[in-house]
């Protein structure tokens, strides 16, 4: 199937979740003026990056996982082939505590990868079915994991009900 039809759409929900809504009527994922993952990440410290919750994943982990999966995502769109069969996804879960500098080197890590795997979305391909449901499921998981890191910091959440702009 060719992505001509879909890559807009994908893009646009893609775009919003990494930076924000940038609409005054407000957004499909998100709320009127909220910033987005990136931006969310950008107001938290190492220390807040290395909190988890009820002995959970920490705020750094679930970011490193996202990258990781974005890089391999890219890997795909740019030479094909399967590099997720050799993954090792269980190397970002074993991040708990991180300085700044590691904080630094993650979240610039995923700040690439996402502007890397949006021009992906943005450009029309020939797909498979699985593939296109790997395009569409980037994301849903990318949406998943904001939201599970806006549970671990409130710092990290979008605007409060009741502050929308009208």
């Amino acid at each position: 199937m060719l992505t001509a039809e879909s890559s807009r759409t994908l893009s646009h929900l893609f775009a919003e979740l990494v930076d924000g809504v940038t609409s005054k009527r407000g957004g499909f994922m998100l709320n009127t003026g909220d910033a987005g993952m990136l931006a969310s990440l950008d107001k938290l410290s190492a220390e807040d990056a290395s909190h988890s919750t009820n002995g959970g994943a920490t705020i750094a982990a679930h970011t490193q996982h996202v990258r990781f999966g974005l890089s391999l995502m890219n890997q795909w769109a740019a030479e094909g082939g399967n590099p997720f069969a050799n993954a090792k996804w269980d190397e970002a879960w074993k991040i708990a505590r991180v300085d700044a500098n590691q904080w630094n080197d993650i979240r610039d890590g995923l700040r690439l990868e996402s502007q890397r795997w949006l021009q992906v979305l943005k450009t029309p391909r020939e797909v498979a079915g699985i593939e296109f449901t790997g395009l569409v499921s980037s994301i849903a998981h990318l949406a998943y994991h904001l939201g599970a890191i806006r549970q671990i910091d409130k710092n990290a959440r979008g605007p409060k009900e009741g502050t929308l702009p009208a």
